[in-house]
């Protein structure tokens, strides 16, 4: 039978854990990790543009840029869907 110590240290991990899993969340939906992502998209489109020599690369990186955006952003959207009708 575990002691009253052991069930306090499994309940302190347990703590932890959901700590740990609630910052992963909102770092997952935050909007300082869109904005990131969206800075990095953009910028490794303009590398492969100017590589591949098309024009405009870093006024054409644009629009790839922003449907990535687009894209994470409705995913939250079409994720509360899903969940909803796998019920």
């Amino acid at each position: 039978m575990p002691t009253p110590e052991d069930l306090q240290n499994q309940i302190n991990e347990i703590k932890k854990r959901n700590q740990r899993v609630e910052a992963d969340k909102a770092w997952e939906t935050s909007w300082m990790r869109r904005i990131i992502i969206f800075t990095l998209t953009y910028l490794v489109i303009v590398v492969f543009f100017y590589i591949a020599k098309l024009p405009k690369p870093w006024l054409n990186s644009i629009v790839p840029a922003l449907a990535f955006m687009l894209s994470t952003l409705t995913l939250s959207l079409l994720k509360k869907a899903w969940l909803k009708n796998k019920k």
